[in-house]
């Protein structure tokens, strides 16, 4: 023979908060709050007019203003006419960071773009930079 208890407390509703009426934003919030944010000084270098075959050089520098360590695991350009370079090092909330982005114009012509693709661990996944130059020849 079994025995089945069943037992239930009294709904107040008074303190309850109805589904409808939860905030979304207030979710979003305190779930952005876990990851690390990188916030960049530029976005976009330009290198300006640069003659064929010149070799430059610039750096993207960001501040983590998130509330995690950010760690970059990847960067990448579609083209090899790009070569990144960075420290695989955490970077502490508040701290600042950045990499160093080279561009060989050997084979270009005319007005370039080229996008940067960083993987990390920000809420996103992934950040975005860009280079542009025209080059003559």
């Amino acid at each position: 023979m079994a025995v089945l208890t069943l037992t239930a407390c009294k709904n107040n509703k008074e303190n309850q908060t109805p589904a409808t009426e939860i905030n979304q934003s207030s979710i979003d919030e305190s779930n952005s709050n876990d990851f690390p944010v990188m916030t960049f000084e530029e976005r976009e270098h330009d290198f300006g007019t640069i003659r064929q075959g010149d070799k430059v050089s610039t750096f993207f520098k960001f501040t983590n203003t998130g509330n995690a360590p950010l760690l970059i695991s990847d960067i990448k350009a579609k083209c090899g006419c790009t070569v990144p370079d960075w420290t695989k090092e955490t970077i502490a909330p508040g701290d600042s960071g950045m990499f160093k982005v080279d561009f060989n114009s050997r084979g270009k012509k005319n007005r370039i773009r080229q996008v940067i693709t960083i993987d990390a661990n920000t809420k996103s996944v992934t950040e975005k930079v860009t280079i542009v130059a025209v080059i003559k020849v």
